[in-house]
């Protein structure tokens, strides 16, 4: 898929990817700001403002007429705040085009942040936090970002604490969009049934006039480990959450994609090796599954199982032998197959609009460089046998390794001699 690339003299950037077979569009403002570039005392914050641009602006005053204006024309509309990007975005029916980019362009220029609904979300986000920290899955992946990145951004949850949550007042927020939500920090993604120059001449009508700001500034999370380690939080469940993590490599590391091989064959998917040793074979847990992240400056490798109390060290026991396996080899066959898995969904993921908006869009404000999914496709098929070992070994140490467990655990030391690969 061809896309188009334009730049607007207030720095906004835009990229457009049409695709004539559809009957939508897709219109992704990403803005380049999310829970990596925050203070510790203001955890929180993007998410917080995400929030708040959804409560009314002066055009549409309230969250109900905001969300009739995109559902009434049978779209839809939300956004999301991550580590390094906050995203707002809509999906609907190509000829109501330009009423999205309006709606989109109201909430991040003219939302009210009224003090009244200020106080109401700071209690929904406070809400939130509480179902996060209530939910053991969700709450073994917090202990481990912490354990990757102790005293890092990587470390905190997106959304922030409660107590960070509870101190940010609205006067901080609107300093804050006045210095980040600006042009020269955001671009725009659009995808489907749409004609570049005609969407190109809506963009620069509505935002053109936007003046310039400053850039954030990024906070690296880089970790540096020297021994295992691990956590654990006691809980009356019925099984033990285990998540094994250790830090990966950044989105610019040539070696990225290797990786992402790698993880397919130990944990996605019903014929990778750790469901077919663990689950398929042992009968230990109903759901293992691994999967790898990159950022700007660091990434994760971690493998998540459900795990009964009396089948903990068996479990452990089990997955380091599959990562100490991997680092031994792979066949021909493995790769093959993870190859194939890795281009087939992608190429089904670009049957998604949104997906291809967020694909350009994403790739676009987070390295300043598109790869086209030939490209991707290209490194892919690149992959040797010889790399999968050489770049498993570099990851798969135990000097790198964390775990982190919640649930019914009352001695998680016990298993600190089989943290070890």
């Amino acid at each position: 898929m061809e896309y188009k690339k334009i730049t607007l003299d207030n720095g906004l950037r835009l990229v457009i990817c049409t695709m004539p077979h559809t009957r939508s569009v897709s219109v992704i403002f990403f803005v380049g700001m999310g829970s990596c570039y925050e203070q510790d005392s203001k955890a929180g914050i993007s998410h917080f403002i995400e929030h708040m641009c959804f409560k009314g602006t002066g055009k549409r005053p309230n969250a109900i007429e905001i969300s009739e204006a995109i559902e009434g024309v049978g779209g839809i509309l939300n956004g999301g705040t991550d580590r390094e990007i906050t995203n707002y975005w809509c999906k609907l029916a190509s000829q109501h085009f330009e009423l999205a980019f309006d709606v989109i362009v109201d909430l991040l220029r003219n939302s009210l942040f009224r003090s009244e609904d200020v106080s109401k979300e700071r209690q929904v986000i406070i809400e939130e936090i509480n179902m996060s920290l209530d939910s053991p899955q969700q709450r073994v992946g917090m202990l481990l970002d912490e354990l990757i990145w102790p005293g890092k951004p990587l470390g905190r949850d997106i959304a922030g604490t409660k107590e960070t949550v509870s101190s940010i007042d609205r006067e901080q927020m609107l300093e804050f969009l006045v210095d980040y939500y600006v042009p020269n920090n955001m671009l725009v993604s659009i995808a489907g049934d749409i004609d570049p120059d005609a969407a190109a001449k809506i963009v620069e009508r509505s935002v053109g006039d936007w003046k310039p700001g400053r850039s954030p500034d990024y906070v690296s999370s880089a970790a540096v480990q020297k021994c295992p380690k691990m956590t654990g939080e006691f809980r009356e469940t019925e099984q033990v959450n285990m998540c094994i993590g250790l830090e990966g490599l950044s989105m610019f590391h040539p070696d990225r994609f290797i990786v992402d091989i790698i993880n397919i064959i130990l944990g996605e998917g019903m014929s990778s090796r750790l469901f077919a040793e663990v689950r398929e074979k042992l009968g230990l847990a109903y759901d293992i599954h691994s999967y790898a992240e990159h950022f700007k400056d660091s990434g994760s490798f971690i493998i998540h199982a459900g795990i009964d109390l009396q089948h903990m060290h068996s479990a452990l026991s089990a997955i380091m032998n599959q990562l100490k396996s991997v680092s031994g080899g792979v066949t021909a066959a493995e790769l093959h197959k993870a190859k194939e898995m890795a281009r087939g969904r992608l190429l089904l993921s670009m049957e998604n609009i949104r997906n291809v908006a967020g694909w350009y869009g994403a790739q676009e404000i987070l390295t300043e460089k598109i790869m086209t999914v030939d490209d991707v496709t290209q490194i892919i098929d690149g992959i040797s046998l010889d790399d999968v070992i050489r770049v498993a070994r570099q990851l798969f140490i135990t000097e790198k390794l964390n775990l982190a467990l919640v649930g019914p655990v009352k001695n998680p030391d016990s298993l600190q001699d089989s943290l070890k690969i």
